[in-house]
């Protein structure tokens, strides 16, 4: 291996790579902002295909439910969203977000 700190079999965006040389679509969700105690960091990814496989994550388990789901809808109609999840958002604590926090997730589609 060339590069010991590059994990081809974990890294999302390989993974992401791979999904779309296989003729998969695929979405990337990325962590754009944080407040509070957030699970994850700034730049963290998930990517999604069609089927709602997905690897990686943006919020440690908490919102990737919520996330895949948004990310599948985004995948047949090609718009991006920007999705929140906090403390105060209802939503956040049906899908498990109870840290505390906020955090601020961009969904595109791929190719």
């Amino acid at each position: 291996m060339d590069n010991p700190t590059l994990d081809e079999t974990r890294d999302p965006l390989l993974i992401a790579q791979g999904w779309m040389e296989e003729g998969r679509d695929v979405a990337i969700a990325t962590v754009v902002e944080t407040w509070g105690s957030a699970p994850r960091p700034v730049g963290s990814h998930l990517v999604i295909d069609a089927e709602g496989n997905f690897h990686g994550s943006v919020s440690g388990g908490c919102v990737e439910g919520a996330v895949v789901s948004e990310a599948v809808d985004i995948i047949e109609s090609g718009k991006p969203r920007m999705l929140e999840f906090g403390v105060a958002d209802e939503t956040a604590w049906q899908v498990g977000l109870s840290c505390g926090g906020r955090i601020k997730v961009y969904v595109e589609r791929l190719g």
